[in-house]
């Protein structure tokens, strides 16, 4: 494979290895095939096993993404009305300078008026928050708690194993029951998919547990469709029948937990019948699981579940992840290397954060935090005591919060604001984007450097650049390297390449030479980390009960917490609204790429024959879907993804795709998890009417 220095030569054709730098588990190692400075094909790497030469749809199409016809070119100003997307060129001389003198401007009253926005536009350290951290810490701006996505999770496993760890997510394929859990594993983690065919080949047995019967769903041997919010309940009822059948590893407990005795109290509480009122699901549906569960642990096979990150969003997503967790310790399913369970292995990673992120660069200062899950709520606060000062400057990159925030009419309301000063780095003109006062062009994956860890397998990924910058893109780090300079600021970690900060990334403790060689190298972690205990928890030991989260005030035992928004028959909001991803979509990234959002057709709110029949609604009707927040109109399609009780509105299209400018996120709140400070966009009430045109 002839490999490119960077920038590429011109002529020749030549292949170049990469890293795909989108939100998915799977982080692929890429090969971009190059002919003459352009791009003209992505494919997957075979020599990277977890990638075996296979990509999504999605990225399969990455050169429509970085040659598309509306790919930002140029900077450009706003020269109309905030929010109407009209802009003209400028130079990027006088883009930098006018963005500088501003933020000098205000940083000169109280830098935490500043706010960066960020989150993952892209994966990668170096173009994610690498020069851009140093950039703000050096300023003083307040700091952002990126909790979107994945932060409920996260923080219930280190309560509970001690960080992001679990099974090897090969060793699914030796499985003999296979429990997928949150997780619509073939749109979203097509690589463990094939994992679980392996299995199921061999023999294994496959259940999945997701309130929407997806696409995952269909190819399982049985679906559960419990209630939005209620894991935790049918997780303690589990336990409530290993502990009635003694479908116990009693050795395990004993020596590797902690907390077992107040668990198993509160465990019995729950009851096949109580769970089964909560969630919705018949008794029969718990305690045939809990057969299996236990039943097979029992007999020492080999016992894995596969949570993802949809179910903690909710009230008590926390809460969930904790007492499934809890589930292959009380069986000893750690024992073997294809039983456990697996969320995330991000823990695993030598990363050094500091080195990348220099937040020795903040000095004594102590800048607050602002929740980017609140961000709507955060722009419309007038400065006090308790908030601080007011933001009047966003610098957003690698995020469309316009689109992708929850409660976005109050995001709208923030962002419209004339007297916020707003920056986007951007390949396209986003929802965001239009509320932008200066718009910046950013390079894609296949023009820049960048090095990769995920959370799905346990490897390192570089990406080098294959092409030059399209247009006048420029990379995330060369704007804020730029910008650095333009604001006088002279500290030399502010002027490093981004080949140095790939290397900072992980120092010694990670070959550059094997990235550089193979595109790829491996960080250990033991084939069957939890056999012998050894949890990295304060304890060392799985804790069911964590003293932390008793410190914190919490309960320091996992329980089932309801929703927000719960949804009953008579209520003035009824049904339960998920907004799981469209197959062909990444949160917004992708929807402008025709022929994804040819396959998507048009915005859908999926809903259940009982519920629409009930509404006068049929197939292919448009339909109005409102509470207290706002309303947002699609068309319905009826069919057995939706259960009773609840809707699938399938996000996330851009506001400006919509029918009235608007997507499911005008229906989100701005509450957050028990744990984690996360978002909670599967914890929404709404109704749902035909739509009636005004006469």
């Amino acid at each position: 494979m002839q490999v490119s220095s960077f920038p590429p030569p011109a002529l020749g054709t030549f292949e170049v290895l990469g890293a795909c730098p989108h939100d998915c588990p799977d982080t692929c190692s890429l090969v971009t095939s190059v002919q003459d400075g352009v791009a003209i094909r992505v494919h997957g790497n075979a020599a990277h096993p977890h990638t075996g030469g296979v990509l999504c749809t999605k990225v399969s199409r990455y050169t429509e993404r970085s040659y598309h016809p509306e790919r930002l070119l140029t900077p450009m100003k706003r020269s109309g009305p905030k929010g109407s997307g009209q802009f003209e060129p400028v130079s990027w001389d006088v883009a930098l300078c006018d963005i500088a003198a501003r933020l000098k401007d205000i940083a000169a009253r109280d830098p935490q008026a500043i706010l960066p926005y960020s989150y993952a536009g892209t994966m990668g350290l170096v173009q994610g928050d690498g020069m851009a951290a140093r950039f703000f810490h050096r300023l003083g701006a307040s700091l952002l708690d990126r909790t979107i996505c994945a932060s409920a999770g996260a923080t219930a496993l280190d309560y509970t194993l001690g960080g992001k760890l679990g099974m090897k997510i090969e060793f699914f394929a030796e499985s003999d029951l296979i429990l997928i859990w949150g997780s619509n594993a073939i749109a979203s983690n097509l690589h463990f998919w094939r994992h679980v065919q392996t299995a199921k080949r061999g023999g294994a047995r496959i259940i999945c547990i997701d309130p929407r019967k997806t696409e995952t769903a269909e190819k399982c041997h049985q679906h559960i469709a419990p209630r939005p919010g209620t894991d935790a309940a049918l997780a303690l009822a589990l336990m409530h029948e290993l502990i009635r059948n003694d479908w116990l590893d009693h050795d395990y407990i004993a020596q590797h937990t902690l907390g077992w005795e107040a668990l198993r109290e509160r465990a019995l509480q729950w009851t096949p019948a109580r769970a089964a009122e909560v969630c919705g699901i018949s008794v029969a549906e718990i305690e045939g699981l809990a057969r299996e569960y236990g039943q097979a642990c029992k007999a020492g096979k080999k016992v894995a579940i596969r949570l993802n990150y949809g179910m903690q969003r909710t009230r008590g997503g926390g809460n969930a992840v904790r007492a499934v967790a809890c589930l292959p310790a009380l069986t000893g399913a750690w024992a073997r290397r294809a039983g456990g369970l697996l969320m995330s292995n991000s823990s695993v990673y030598p990363t050094n954060k500091a080195a990348l992120q220099r937040p020795d660069l903040l000095g004594a200062r102590s800048p607050r935090t602002i929740n980017m899950s609140a961000i709507g709520e955060a722009l419309l606060q007038p400065s006090s005591p308790a908030f601080g000062p007011a933001v009047e400057a966003l610098i957003v990159y690698n995020s469309n919060p316009v689109a992708v925030a929850p409660d976005s009419g109050q995001v709208v309301q923030g962002f419209a604001r004339e007297d916020l000063f707003t920056v986007v780095l951007e390949h396209f003109q986003t929802d965001t984007a239009d509320y932008a006062d200066y718009l910046l062009p950013a390079t894609t994956q296949l023009e820049h450097w960048d090095i990769h860890t995920t959370y799905g397998h346990t490897d390192v990924l570089l990406n080098r650049p294959a092409i030059a910058p399209v247009g006048q893109a420029r990379s995330n780090t060369a704007v804020f390297r730029e910008l650095a300079a333009r604001m006088g600021f002279t500290d030399p970690c502010l002027a490093e390449d981004d080949l140095t900060l790939v290397r900072q990334a992980f120092g010694d403790k990670v070959s550059f030479d094997e990235l550089m060689d193979k595109g790829f190298a491996t960080v250990a972690l033991a084939d069957a980390p939890f056999a012998q205990g050894g949890f990295p928890t304060p304890s060392g030991k799985c804790e069911f009960f964590s003293q932390r989260l008793a410190d914190a005030g919490q309960d320091g035992l996992p329980d089932y917490l309801p929703n927000y928004e719960t949804a009953r028959p008579g209520d003035r909001y009824p049904l339960a609204m998920i907004s799981p991803p469209a197959r062909n979509f990444l949160n917004s990234s992708f929807v402008n790429v025709k022929s994804l959002r040819d396959m998507e057709g048009e915005p859908l709110l999926e809903m259940h024959a009982e519920d629409a029949g009930a509404r006068g609604i049929a197939s292919g009707d448009l339909v109005r879907i409102f509470n207290d927040r706002g309303s947002y109109r699609c068309t319905v399609r009826i069919n057995a993804r939706a259960r009773l009780g609840v809707v699938n509105g399938l996000g996330v299209w851009w506001r400006k795709l919509g029918l009235d400018g608007r997507n499911v996120n005008e229906l989100t709140h701005q509450g957050l998890t028990d744990m984690g400070r996360a978002a909670t966009f599967y914890d929404c009430a709404v109704q749902v009417e035909k739509f009636q045109p005004a006469p």
